[in-house]
């Protein structure tokens, strides 16, 4: 038997025809396109880096440290953009509407990304999954400071002092559930005393008022207390390490206070969103890592008593992913519940 005679009309064999031309031409097309961020182009338009907190904080002021230096590396403008409030969270969710592109990344603070997992309900994003980690800029030890007209000037006077007047005194910290909020409620949980935790939009605003005095005391990093404690705007307590400061040697620390297991330490570090090309992660952290052995930047970061960071990226996020864990266990210990 013969086979069948497949017959089509002039009609459907230019429509035919007329189909496969477009599809070609579209899949050229696509090929000829070029990618969202090819790394060979990469940068050719300026960087913005966002910061979670206002002007003048301590991620703010790090972020920017960093920014001139990794301008001239690129070849491009880096502009630093401060988007405050909840906490640091609002930051984050601004970059991750961003491309992954390596034109938008954050210049992060501990809270957002290990503790708010912990400590945020409904937290709007995964701090492991939806963010790649490119480096550690700066750690630092906390200071315990103390508003000017605090009576107390010395960490055993200030438990002493709390004690003999309950309800009196408050401390201040960047925002509910913020590494110094946990600070704050982790030193009343150590140390056995009560006092009134008040939030603000960032380590500006804390300082601000606690030097005017409406709060008592706060923790906040060498980088932006040691000169107000220098110029007499604040008293400085106890750093929370082991060893004394070298840019500040008189400040005692709570070892030295009996407490050598109390220990909070920050980080500043840089993220982009998740998909950012591995090439371009990979060029950003050589550069901020070389940024980092430079003269500039270490006599900086000597000058405020701030560890340097560097390492991977991988390191990074095992760093992350560590502390998350961390912070999920003790939260509840220290009478923490996450918040919406």
């Amino acid at each position: 038997m013969n086979e069948p005679t497949l017959r089509r009309s002039p009609r459907r064999i230019t429509t035919l025809v007329a189909a496969v031309a477009t599809v070609a031409a579209l899949g050229s097309a696509l090929a000829s396109r070029p990618a969202a961020a090819q790394p060979a182009d990469w940068p050719n338009r300026p960087i913005k880096i966002v910061v979670g907190y206002p002007a003048g904080g301590s991620a703010d002021v790090t972020t920017r440290l960093f920014a001139e230096p990794l301008s001239r590396a690129l070849g491009q403008a880096v502009v630093v953009e401060n988007r405050s409030g909840a906490g640091g969270t609002l930051g984050v969710q601004a970059v991750l509407r961003s491309e992954p592109d390596g034109y938008t990344l954050y210049g992060a603070a501990i809270s957002e990304i290990s503790l708010a997992p912990a400590t945020v309900a409904n937290l709007p994003y995964d701090p492991v999954k939806d963010l790649e980690p490119v480096m550690v800029l700066t750690r630092s030890p906390y200071i315990l400071v103390g508003a000017p007209t605090f009576p107390p000037s010395t960490l055993k006077e200030l438990v002493d002092y709390t004690k003999a007047h309950p309800g009196t005194v408050s401390y201040s910290s960047f925002g509910a559930n913020t590494l110094t909020h946990l600070a704050g409620e982790r030193f009343k949980l150590a140390v056995g005393i009560n006092a009134l935790h008040v939030p603000y939009r960032g380590s500006s605003a804390s300082l601000a008022d606690l030097m005017g005095g409406q709060v008592q005391f706060t923790f906040d990093s060498p980088a932006v207390t040691l000169n107000l404690i220098n110029a007499g705007k604040l008293k400085g307590i106890a750093v929370v390490s082991k060893t004394r400061l070298e840019g500040a040697p008189s400040i005692p620390t709570f070892a030295e206070a009996g407490y050598p297991d109390f220990s909070v330490t920050s980080w500043i570090g840089m993220l982009a969103p998740a998909k950012t090309p591995k090439p371009i992660i990979d060029r950003l952290n050589k550069e901020l890592n070389t940024i980092l052995q430079s003269d500039e930047i270490k006599s900086a970061l000597a000058r405020s008593n701030i560890q340097p960071g560097g390492g991977t990226p991988d390191e990074f996020r095992r760093q992350i992913q560590t502390e998350i864990a961390e912070w999920k266990d003790l939260a509840p210990k220290i009478g923490i519940e996450p918040t919406r």
